[in-house]
């Protein structure tokens, strides 16, 4: 075998340790790399959610995009063998452009010859906002670190078209809104038996959320992840605006949720989110109103997904496209144990803005009232 050379990246002072840029630090077979973006109408009548990831030590790169229409999710996934060339992000029918670092990237999905109704998008997203760093996160299973992410969050608009199902959506700024986070770090992917640790340190529940919101003069961002008995590991609510206007970044407190579920789900309805301006003296509430709803369980390879999950090997040049019925939520019964991403309408002291309510809500959840992981709101 000829011997280990070095890779375009390695001409660039960015090395951040004594290796080729080829090779990571860690041997952690979980190992990531990876982004999401979320483009809606702010009618809610249509949700895009796609990403692209890479996972060096399971030599595998990999990318999703899915369309939430009426009652149908349009799926694209596409999987090969990862390259030395990193900066390449595509893989089949699906690609990344980065036109401009953290202000202007192209997002782009082939269509497919053989489907003329199948899903295919041009659009170029553009940052209204400056990207904004999100806590650490961190997750230990016993004593085994099996999560920890670096992440960064923007919002910003889109421009372009999507085509679908004999439809074309002209995408402007005034009625749509993209949002977008990238991630890198250690997360768990498909293949591994949890052992002992799986088996004895089952968490009993889990509850997430994760809110970016854009409105015509801010952003905001909220996250809270809580444990069974509601113990926060990761929280935070942040105010940020445009780059020139000279406004600094600005916390709003400790966030709390109140959740209206559809009786008999976890599935939210509405919420408000409780903030608190920086002195601490005038309460602020975030208005939830959910407009469409895509679980990420279904189409883009998240936990617990059945068909596919990132960073799974698939063979080289392996591409599916498929629609999912959502009509009948007992069709997918475990994507009720996965994350789902809302298009909403916010409001927030007088201003109305357009986000994504990211929720998850599994087992046991004090605050919530749910006992186990079979409980549902009345």
């Amino acid at each position: 075998m000829p011997a280990d050379r070095p890779v375009s990246l390695d001409e660039y002072p960015i090395h951040q340790a004594p290796l080729s840029m080829k090779h990571l630090v860690t041997g952690d077979r979980n190992a990531y790399d990876r982004c999401i973006f979320h483009v809606f109408d702010h009618a809610g009548r249509a949700v895009l959610i796609l990403g692209l990831g890479v996972y060096p030590n399971a030599g595998v790169i990999d990318a999703y995009a899915t369309l939430r229409l009426g009652d149908e999710l349009l799926a694209v996934r596409a999987s090969d063998a990862l390259t030395d060339d990193r900066m390449n992000l595509s893989v089949g029918p699906l690609r990344i452009t980065v036109d401009e670092p953290l202000k202007r990237i192209t997002l782009s999905c082939a269509a497919d010859p053989a489907d003329p109704e199948g899903l295919a998008y041009d659009i170029t997203w553009t940052a209204e906002f400056p990207a904004l760093w999100e806590p650490h996160h961190t997750q230990r299973r016993g004593d085994r670190l099996i999560l920890e992410g670096r992440r960064f969050v923007q919002a910003g608009n889109v421009t372009g078209t999507i085509r679908a199902k004999g439809e074309e959506f002209v995408l402007d700024a005034a009625e749509w809104t993209g949002t977008r986070d990238r991630s890198w770090g250690v997360r768990p992917i498909p293949g591994e038996d949890g052992g002992r640790a799986a088996e004895e340190h089952r968490p009993e529940g889990f509850h997430w959320l994760w809110i970016p919101v854009r409105f015509e003069d801010r952003f905001l961002m909220v996250i809270a992840q809580e444990d069974a008995d509601g113990h926060r590991g990761l929280s935070e609510a942040v105010q940020v605006f445009p780059e020139g206007s000279g406004l600094g970044d600005v916390q709003l407190g400790w966030p709390h949720t109140d959740i209206r579920y559809r009786p008999g789900s976890r599935h939210p309805v509405s919420a408000v989110v409780h903030l608190t301006d920086p002195a601490g003296r005038k309460p602020l509430e975030l208005g939830v109103e959910i407009l469409n709803s895509s679980p990420l369980a279904v189409g883009a390879g998240y936990p617990p997904a059945s068909d596919w999950q990132h960073g799974s090997w698939q063979g080289r040049g392996w591409t599916d496209r498929r629609v999912y019925d959502l009509s009948d939520p007992a069709a997918h019964p475990m994507a009720a144990f996965g994350v789902t991403d809302h298009s909403a309408r916010f409001t927030l002291d007088g201003r109305t803005g357009f986000g994504i309510f990211e929720h998850g809500s599994f087992g046991r959840h004090d605050p919530s009232g749910f006992a186990d992981y079979g409980s549902v709101a009345p």
